[in-house]
C-alpha cells in the first residue's frame, strides 16, 4: 500500500463507503451522524441537495484550515477541494439509489442505522489505511490540534457537539422542529469511534504510527 495508485484507489473506495454509510444513517430516519447534521439540516432549509450543502460546508472547513495556517497551507489541504466534490457526488448518488428504502418498523429503522454506522466506520478506517488525504471535516480538527497543541480527541468532541447544537438551532429556527438529530445521532457519536478502532485492528493499521506527521501537516 505504498504506491500512489494503490493509495488513491483505496482512498476512493473509502470515501464511497463512507458516503454510503452516511446515507444509510440518514435513511434510517433516526438522525444523522454528527458531522453530517449541519449539511443535512441545511438541505431541508435551502433548495440544495444533501451533497451540495455538504460541499459548501466542507469548503468553509477548508477555508478555516487555510486561515489557521495563515495562508501557508500544504497541497494536501488544497486537495480536499476536489476530494469533496467526489464525496458530495457519492452522497447524492446514494441518496438517489436509496430513495426506495422506506423502513416501516422501528427494528427496520434500527437495522439500517447499524448497517450505516458500520459502513461509515469501515470507510473511515480504510481512509486511515490509505494514508492519502483527509476529508475536510477531519482535516479541520487535525489542523486545529496541530496549531493549538490541544488533543485531537478533545477538539473532535467539541467540534461534533458544536455542529449538532448549530443544527438543532437552525432546524428549530427555520423548520419549527428538530430535524436530523435523534437517537441515531447519539448512537453514531458513541459507537462509530469504537467500530473504527475495530476495523483498524482488522486492517493492521495503527494511526499512532503516523502521529509524527501532524507537524508536517501544519
Amino acid at each position: 500500500m505504498n504506491t500512489f495508485s494503490a493509495r488513491l484507489s483505496l482512498f476512493s473506495l473509502a470515501i464511497a463507503i463512507q458516503a454510503c454509510g452516511i446515507t444509510l444513517v440518514v435513511k434510517s430516519g433516526l438522525g444523522t451522524s454528527p458531522i453530517s447534521t449541519l449539511p443535512y439540516v441545511m438541505s431541508l432549509i435551502v433548495p440544495l441537495t444533501f451533497g451540495q450543502t455538504t460541499f459548501i460546508i466542507n469548503m468553509i472547513f477548508v477555508l478555516a484550515q487555510i486561515l489557521m495556517l495563515k495562508g501557508h497551507a500544504p497541497l494536501r489541504i488544497w486537495a480536499q477541494i476536489p476530494v469533496t466534490v467526489v464525496f458530495s457526488f457519492f452522497l447524492d448518488m446514494f441518496m438517489q439509489l436509496f430513495l426506495v428504502l422506506k423502513p416501516e418498523s422501528y427494528p427496520a429503522h434500527l437495522a439500517i442505522l447499524i448497517i450505516g454506522m458500520t459502513l461509515l466506520a469501515f470507510g473511515v478506517a480504510l481512509q486511515g489505511k490509505a494514508r492519502f488525504i483527509k476529508l475536510a471535516g477531519d482535516g479541520i480538527v487535525y489542523v486545529a490540534s496541530s496549531v493549538s497543541g490541544k488533543r485531537f480527541g478533545l477538539l473532535k468532541t467539541i467540534f461534533d457537539v458544536s455542529l449538532v447544537v448549530m443544527s438543532c438551532a437552525l432546524s428549530y429556527g427555520f423548520l419549527g422542529s428538530i430535524e436530523g438529530v435523534r437517537e441515531g445521532t447519539l448512537l453514531s457519536a458513541i459507537f462509530t469511534g469504537t467500530l473504527v478502532q475495530f476495523f483498524l485492528g482488522l486492517l493492521h493499521y495503527n494511526p499512532q504510527a503516523e502521529k509524527g506527521n501532524a507537524k508536517d501537516e501544519a
